[in-house]
């Protein structure tokens, strides 16, 4: 049986910031997205310049933003002090 593409629907609601730029107009962008219609979603990933395409990435609900910045802070508390 032969796989065909499945279209995901997506609405970036907030495009909160671009984290890095990347070459030939690519960029890591964090941004909310509702997906195929649910409730948003914060995600990380790389999109083309029209945010048609996008690259591989990373979802998050609130809870594991929540969770994702305690780690971070810390990592930075590390690293300020090292």
């Amino acid at each position: 049986m032969a796989k065909g593409k499945v279209e995901i629907k997506f609405e970036i609601s907030n495009e909160l910031g671009v984290i890095s730029e990347g070459s030939k107009g690519w960029n890591l962008e964090f941004n909310r997205i509702m997906w195929n219609g649910n409730d948003p979603k914060y995600d990380i990933r790389t999109w083309g310049p029209d945010h048609v395409r996008m690259g591989k990435g990373v979802t998050l609900t609130e809870d594991e933003l929540r969770r994702l910045k305690e780690l971070i802070d810390k990592e930075i508390q590390y690293l300020d002090e090292n």
